[in-house]
């Protein structure tokens, strides 16, 4: 292909004919996504028609549930169509859209999570002045710079790579990337290099502020009463494990970016690029409705119509 900002279309080179497991491929992909759009979209309408639950935490929470039902949307009915088509192409503004999804999806997650962390750093280690710092009002506005700041950060990163000149536009991958687009360009890269490096330096120290912050909390849970070491834990480590396990699917995916993965088995590099789309969406669910006491109680009490 010769050198455009016009790419008709991309080649998504990493999916193989998977010949007569084609089907049975199709049908646990959808079964993934209907289990996470119902587990997700069910603990929403858990926290929303509970009153007990409209406390700053579960409203945290509800926006967590919401953007995995973004994200997923973002990926499985496009993994859906592509599985059963035999010519694996994506429109470039298809390509873009879904580009945006994705990492705007990332982005708000680890938003959230900083958000969280906040929360549970001012419940747990200054408990007499946590009503009065979060207010209804300083909720909303925690709520819209999650949301906010992602979609804004992220239009600047696509407005960025869609005037690239492109050489080719084969992207070794099963859904869209941004960096493997960047390095199809055969103009300067300069500003979408700098700007992905300060991005991602943004996002690893805020993931290391979550960390920091989560610190402070044991410190506190260890220094007091066996009870409140045990409430702070069990609050605190569905949060962690939420972090931990998304950090780790996101790492997975940076690696295969910067590295050679040619040597991998081809189904354990799809598996290790969309873990963090596809699993994530269905393990906070699953964690949170499990572990955090008052939600599972209420899960309960829906399920056996005891409300």
């Amino acid at each position: 292909m010769t050198n455009s900002t016009r790419v008709p279309c991309f080649i998504l080179a990493a999916y193989f004919e998977p010949g007569v497991f084609k089907y049975l491929y199709f049908v646990i992909v959808m079964l993934l996504y209907i289990l996470t759009v119902c587990a997700n979209l069910f603990l929403i309408v858990v926290i929303c028609m509970n009153r007990s639950l409209h406390e700053p935490m579960y409203i945290f929470l509800c926006s967590l549930f919401v953007n995995e039902l973004y994200g997923s949307t973002g990926l499985f009915p496009f993994l859906l169509v592509q599985i059963l088509s035999d010519v694996h192409t994506v429109s470039a503004s298809l390509c873009f859209l879904q580009i945006f999804c994705v990492y705007t999806y990332a982005s708000i997650q680890f938003s959230n999570l900083a958000v969280m962390s906040y929360d549970r750093y001012l419940a747990i280690c200054c408990p007499l002045q946590y009503y009065k710092c979060m207010t209804p009002k300083k909720v909303a506005i925690l709520i819209s710079l999650t949301w906010l700041y992602p979609f804004l950060a992220i239009f600047i990163l696509i407005s960025l790579s869609v005037p690239l000149q492109l050489c080719g536009n084969i992207i070794n991958k099963v859904y869209c990337d941004n960096y493997s687009i960047v390095k199809l360009a055969c103009s300067d890269t300069t500003v979408n290099n700098v700007y992905g490096i300060v991005y991602t330096l943004t996002t690893v120290i805020l993931v290391l502020l979550i960390f920091y912050t989560y610190i402070k909390i044991l410190q506190v849970c260890f220094s007091g009463s066996k009870q409140t070491r045990q409430k702070a834990v069990s609050t605190c480590t569905p949060h962690l494990a939420s972090l931990i396990n998304f950090s780790c699917g996101c790492f997975f995916e940076i690696v295969q970016n910067r590295f050679d993965m040619s040597s991998v088995p081809i189904m354990l590099r799809i598996f290790l690029s969309t873990y963090w789309l596809t699993c994530q969406p269905l393990f906070n669910p699953a964690l949170y409705g499990l572990n955090i006491t008052k939600i599972r109680v209420t899960c309960k009490s829906v399920v056996f119509g005891k409300m």
